[in-house]
């Protein structure tokens, strides 16, 4: 097995390390201080300090950030290698400080520092250096750790890693249940005053005949995503929106309406089920844990997975939260604005509280693609969107990633503002992610 050395052990260096073993090995890396027992050890070792230490050894020289127990501006020139990017460039058998780097973009180091907020209140990812750098379309730490593997192989030809398979996970944000179906009487007759009084004579008729029984609502589509499950032999994970009371940004079915715990009953019973946490639970834990409670009764289970609503959190408040609350799991780590790698990495990973310094025992599950970023901010075609989830998918799948994708009922639906959309997602269904089923179960 591997041998570790650095002059000093921080919790900083235990957590990259302990996510770069579990990434490359199926037996942890042993971490010493000891540089005697370093040489002496005559297997396969890395030495990541300031020296080398004149051993048979994989060199890589450190930088200062996983010594460091302040949060500060980092100085970062960023280098072409290999045709993608790297930064904290040093010396030694790869020429720059892989485990600081990674580090410095799993934690989210750079949210942690001063930066602009979007109009939601979410960190803008026009502040972060993947998409400055123009690599946030890359899961550039997945890469790193591809070619170190590689380069420790070639020094160690003995040396035995892991072999990591591809997984898909499709996932919905279920926002908003039903178009006009299970509003209430007072929600009903502002839909309809509001559609005859725009003369939007069209989205009135589509009302009156949805709650007549004379048409489905055109966000109804969970019969035709059962059948896509069936038919592609995977189990997706639904995340619901169940805000006590509605609100600018909440606009749920109102959780007193028999259809909509059905609904969730019916899929809590049959998938994995998560929370979609409201707006108004932003920086209110106590109502969190309401909606949370409720949610457990419908569904008759324990939640443990969560993804927030409009992708909206703040470093490390919210995931503080969340773990308070009981969340286990959390498929947040994305951003609501592009689509891309938040945190440049493909893999389920724990979260390090970096104002704490320590590791917690919240599991992160990054996505790359959501719809609603490629329909409402990118604004692009079925075609184009299309063909931004297969790049993606790709990649992911040539590094034997996780792949999470999100979407949402009302764009996979019957209204014509998402024409062609629902024909995209079968689509993509049908041809790739079929294909791949045996990958697609639930996440243990």
């Amino acid at each position: 097995m591997l041998l570790f050395y650095a002059e000093n052990i921080t919790p900083r260096l235990l957590y990259i390390i302990d996510f770069f073993s579990k990434q490359l090995f199926t037996q942890p890396i042993t971490i010493t201080s000891d540089i005697s027992a370093f040489r002496k050890y005559d297997l396969p070792k890395l030495n990541y300090s300031q020296y080398e230490t004149g051993a048979e050894e994989f060199y890589i020289q450190n930088t200062n950030l996983l010594f460091e127990t302040d949060i500060r501006t980092q100085l970062i020139d960023c280098f072409e290698i290999n045709f993608h990017k790297a930064f904290f460039e040093t010396g030694g058998d790869i020429p720059f400080d892989v485990f600081a780097a990674s580090f410095y973009l799993l934690s989210r180091y750079e949210e942690y520092l001063p930066h602009q907020k979007d109009e939601y209140g979410r960190y803008a990812h026009n502040n972060a250096l993947a998409f400055k750098e123009n690599f946030l379309h890359l899961p550039l730490v997945n890469i790193w750790l591809d070619e170190l593997k590689e380069a420790l192989r070639q020094k160690f030809p003995k040396l035995i890693f892991k072999t990591n398979q591809f997984k898909c996970i499709i996932s919905y944000d279920i926002d908003i249940a039903y178009s006009f179906l299970h509003k209430g009487m007072l929600r009903t007759l502002g839909g309809l005053a509001k559609s005859f009084l725009n003369g939007k004579w069209g989205v009135l008729n589509d009302r009156i005949k949805v709650l007549r029984g004379k048409k489905n609502d055109p966000f109804d589509c969970y019969e035709w995503l059962d059948a896509l499950h069936l038919y592609c032999r995977l189990k997706p994970y639904y995340f619901f929106l169940v805000a006590r009371s509605t609100g600018k940004y909440d606009k749920n079915i109102s959780t007193d309406q028999k259809p909509f715990y059905e609904l969730i009953e019916y899929y809590a019973s049959k998938y994995e089920t998560g929370i979609h946490p409201s707006w108004q639970t932003g920086e209110d834990i106590a109502l969190l844990t309401e909606e949370l409670e409720w949610l457990e009764i419908v569904a008759d289970k324990k939640i443990i997975c969560s993804r927030q609503h409009y992708i909206r959190f703040t470093l490390p408040q919210t995931f503080r939260h969340l773990l308070q609350a009981g969340i286990k799991k959390d498929f947040s780590m994305g951003y609501g604005s592009i689509n891309g790698f938040r945190a440049s990495v493909c893999s389920s990973y724990y979260w390090y509280d970096l104002e704490k310094e320590e590791k917690t025992n919240l599991e992160l599950f990054p996505f790359s693609y959501m719809d609603a970023n490629s329909f409402y901010e990118q604004k692009n075609s079925p075609q184009q969107a299309y063909h931004e989830l297969m790049q993606q998918y790709e990649i992911v799948k040539k590094l034997n990633g996780l792949f999470i994708s999100i979407w949402h009922n009302n764009i996979l639906g019957t209204d014509q503002q998402y024409k062609g959309w629902p024909e995209m997602f079968e689509l993509f269904m049908k041809e790739t992610v079929y294909w791949d089923a045996y990958y697609s179960g639930p996440l243990e």
